[in-house]
């Protein structure tokens, strides 16, 4: 980590339903960087992305943004401060598609960047490769479709702050390489990025950072080839595991033989 943080997590906390989900997990957010939470089912990643975003209160600890606390920003400030990509994709009411993008930019509604609404929907539903689904009905789509075009919304509002839960989990490969040069180019231009991962060797190629969680802790954080290590994975995910070195990245594959 380079920079200053632009949100900084300490002692955080959760429980849910008697259950310890989270456990006293500190960590620092910082611009022009991407921070990959990696970790095996039920270790907390999601509910970490979601208590560092605002979108849950926390049972312990505390969450500041630029050392203000996070849970006095009202809604409209938040909204203009992070984006955030949940896993859930759904919509009841059969909007468009360029009006679902659409709805990224109205946390800046009455303000001066509301002029700006049409270049930046039209040059977020080109980085997402949605241009083509633009006056189709969102409830129509396939759920690669509707991460796509949920990505454009995110990418839309514009924000200094970039949460992306699962980003490419319903992708094909093509889309898969799309969402991981979209997050370092939003990094490269000096937002924060934050993103859930499942796919180890995704997290080893784009991001500048890995956290590492295991039953709600966190296990490690730094540079992906220190923290990506054949022992490392091994242990928290109970499986043999190989890291393979390709172009400074670490690739992780399980060891079959």
């Amino acid at each position: 980590m380079t920079g200053a943080a632009v949100l900084s997590a300490r002692g955080l906390s959760v429980d849910l339903d008697g259950r310890e989900v989270l456990r006293d997990v500190s960590l620092d957010i910082v611009p022009g960087e991407v921070l990959a939470l990696v970790g095996p089912n039920g270790a907390g990643k999601s509910t970490l992305l979601s208590v560092l975003s605002g979108e849950r209160t926390p049972s312990a600890g505390m969450v500041t943004l630029d050392n203000r606390d996070l849970a006095s920003f009202t809604p409209l400030e938040l909204a203009r401060r992070r984006a955030v990509l949940t896993q859930e994709n759904a919509l009841s009411f059969p909007f468009r598609v360029i009006e679902v993008i659409q709805m990224g930019r109205s946390p800046w509604t009455r303000s001066a960047e509301l002029a700006e609404d049409a270049a930046v929907v039209a040059a977020s539903a080109r980085a997402a490769d949605v241009e083509h689904l633009a006056h189709r009905r969102f409830t129509e789509l396939s759920g690669g479709e509707r991460a796509r075009v949920s990505l454009a919304r995110v990418l839309a509002q514009q924000t200094g702050i970039v949460f992306l839960d699962e980003p490419t989990a319903a992708l094909d490969l093509r889309h898969q390489e799309d969402v991981l040069r979209i997050a370092r180019s939003l990094a490269d231009e000096g937002r924060a990025v934050v993103m859930v991962v499942h796919d180890l060797s995704l997290a080893g190629a784009v991001a500048d950072r890995v956290a590492l969680l295991a039953k709600g802790s966190l296990v490690a954080v730094g540079p992906p080839t220190e923290v990506l290590t054949a022992e490392a994975v091994s242990e928290v995910y109970g499986l043999v595991v190989r890291v393979i070195d390709i172009d400074g990245r670490p690739h992780v594959v399980p060891s079959r033989s």
